[in-house]
């Protein structure tokens, strides 16, 4: 199959990386040299406008541009019969993204958003322990994420309300928001703070949330643009023991999963660890996953209707 990239920043640059197994037919970029850049390495067409990638060859296109395009360039996409990986959160809000979702099923085409988290090893060594019963009935999850921005971060995009839709809450709180509803559900109760601390502005810089589900299940969740460590921890708590993740790779430290088990006698638990110390795997696993939906006429993990989930979310807490 054939590729085209809208938006060749450094997420269009991980994207094109990731699908060596494609071709890229064309790159678009309101930078031309960026999409130049692209193309060299690559192959392809460049081109600056977003248009001539839907005119291509390109069966797949991915759309990693800022929040406020990405739902319009999907929408677009599908109406030209193209699969779709748009980046996450896949739009400002739910109402965005979903014509996207109602849309792909009149095409019958495949939507996915780039929630590539689901598929770092340490997430998915969890999710199958969690799936097997390895602790229990889940009861609840607790979950920190977080980096301490750059000289300068207040003045880039994301501090721009009507370019990003939000603050950290869209952008690496939506992150725990869809590992959290995996694991746990849909979540009928959202409480949340959306502070801003450190950097000002017009959108948060922290995150404080608690969900819960319908049958109780809660979620506990804090992501941070002053987390002066760069830091993720993912715990998920059953009656029968607890599944740790933590580190994500490079600044977030070694990436691990450890399980828990709670013994008869209960005091220290049985203890197994599994490290994953290579680099970061989870853009070619997440394109793998999607391209094999794609031949397989079946729902991609992370697809759209999962993205409009996260993002109902994400708008009740900022409507609070």
């Amino acid at each position: 199959m054939n590729l085209g990239i809208i938006g060749c920043g450094l997420i269009g640059r991980k994207r094109a990386s990731a699908a060596s197994n494609l071709h890229l037919a064309a790159a678009a970029d309101s930078i031309l040299e960026r999409a130049d850049a692209l193309t060299r390495q690559f192959g392809g067409v460049a081109t600056q406008n977003w248009r001539d990638v839907l005119a291509s060859d390109a069966d797949i296109v991915v759309v990693a541009t800022t929040h406020d395009c990405l739902a319009e360039i999907a929408y677009q996409a599908v109406s030209s019969g193209k699969h779709v990986l748009v980046e996450k959160p896949g739009g400002r809000n739910a109402e965005e993204l979903m014509p996207v979702a109602e849309l792909a099923e009149k095409k019958n085409v495949r939507v996915k958003v780039g929630f590539n988290h689901r598929f770092h090893p340490a997430v998915q060594k969890a999710k199958l322990l969690a799936d097997r019963g390895e602790i229990g009935p889940l009861m609840f999850i607790r979950g920190r994420y977080g980096h301490g921005g750059r000289i300068g971060y207040e003045r880039e995009w994301r501090f721009d309300a009507k370019i990003s839709g939000g603050g950290e809450l869209l952008d690496q709180g939506s992150h725990l928001i869809d590992l959290a509803g995996w694991f746990l559900g849909d979540f009928s109760d959202v409480y949340g703070a959306l502070p801003n601390f450190f950097w000002g502005g017009e959108v948060e810089d922290n995150c404080f949330l608690l969900l819960r589900t319908k049958d109780g299940k809660c979620a506990q969740l804090h992501a941070s643009w002053t987390e002066w460590k760069n830091m993720f921890s993912f715990e998920i708590y059953g009656r029968d023991g607890k599944i740790a993740i933590d580190g994500l790779g490079g600044s977030y430290g070694l990436e691990q999963c450890a399980l828990y088990k709670m013994l008869p006698q209960m005091g220290p638990p049985e203890t197994q660890i599994w490290q994953y110390p290579f680099p970061d795997r989870s853009w070619e696993t997440e394109m793998q996953e999607f391209i094999a939906a794609i031949k397989e006429k079946r729902r991609p993990v992370g697809d759209v209707h999962e993205a409009v989930k996260t993002l109902s979310v994400v708008d009740r807490l900022y409507k609070k």
